[in-house]
């Protein structure tokens, strides 16, 4: 259902517990048949298959996920301008899949939030490059890219921005400053290495960023490896007071080249625990986890916030 209060309002009433998040949406979408070997990747969809996408999101809302990340990670102006779809109709799209994530949460008995998807320049690029960051574009440059696919989404209407993926700390404070004055709730996670950025920069600075910034509902990391994640929660939380958002991908390693993955996982949902203890207050998965991941989480949290 469409949730009553805020979801800084639902992280403070979690108390020890956690919102759980849903689990990668490119997994599920495979699972359920979907080529998504374009450049464009789950984004695509949105146009040629929304259906599938709204299905992707029911099976996250059965496993017991209460806040829905939309498929908007890799939708840009600039990636559907390549398809041929002018301005207009890339904002329509990414309103789109604000859309789709709202009406499957509806089909719940408990509250469900949606969060629009702000993924990193790199990822437009589509050659693994929001895994390595330092595009060689300065803050304001990286600024102008976000506002307008930040200004689609927020008019559409979602619980929250997930500001995701995101490598490096320049990119961290242009979409800061690509949000200022809306009054949209965002949460800031980056995507890590061992205890960096994936440009190399220490987490504590980058943390910072996010720290006394009253539209940041909550900092932490996203698309790591899970070990990495470990301590990472209990960095942000330290560094910055606000709850902390975690949601690891499996543990294998993404081939950009070969767009595919590689290795074997090591998620475990029973990291939960450790999770909350730090101070995670929003949890879940990324690349390779699915609902079944998902569901025992969710079992592992407990009841609802």
């Amino acid at each position: 259902m469409k949730p009553v209060r805020p979801l800084a309002a639902a992280l403070e009433a979690a108390g020890r517990r956690a919102v759980v998040l849903d689990g990668g949406l490119s997994n599920q979408l495979e699972a359920q048949g979907c080529d998504l070997s374009d450049a464009l990747w789950s984004a695509r969809l949105l146009a040629d298959g929304p259906q599938q996408i709204t299905a992707a999101h029911a099976a996250y809302v059965r496993a017991g996920a209460q806040v829905l990340i939309t498929a908007s990670y890799q939708a840009t102006f600039e990636g559907f301008a390549r398809r041929g779809v002018g301005p207009a109709g890339a904002a329509e799209l990414l309103a789109r899949s604000v859309e789709l994530a709202r009406a499957a949460g509806e089909s719940a008995d408990r509250e469900v939030w949606v969060a629009a998807s702000v993924g990193p320049y790199g990822a437009m690029l589509a050659d693994g490059s929001e895994y390595r960051g330092r595009y060689g574009l300065s803050v304001r440059e990286l600024e102008r890219f976000h506002r307008p696919r930040v200004e689609a989404l927020l008019a559409a209407a979602p619980d929250v921005l997930a500001l995701e993926t995101v490598p490096d700390t320049d990119e961290a404070e242009a979409l800061l400053r690509a949000v200022e004055g809306s009054g949209a709730p965002v949460w800031l996670s980056y995507s890590i290495a061992g205890g960096q950025t994936r440009a190399g920069q220490p987490l504590d600075a980058a943390f910072s960023l996010a720290a006394g910034n009253d539209q940041v509902i909550a900092v932490g990391v996203n698309c790591c490896e899970p070990r990495d994640a470990d301590a990472a929660v209990e960095l942000a939380a330290s560094v910055t007071g606000k709850p902390v958002v975690v949601y690891p991908n499996s543990g294998e390693q993404w081939d950009a080249r070969g767009r595919r993955w590689r290795g074997g996982g090591t998620y475990d949902p029973a990291r939960v625990r450790e999770w909350r203890a730090s101070g995670a207050r929003l949890v879940g998965g990324c690349c390779r986890v699915g609902p079944a991941e998902i569901a025992e989480l969710a079992g592992a949290v407990g009841p609802d916030a």
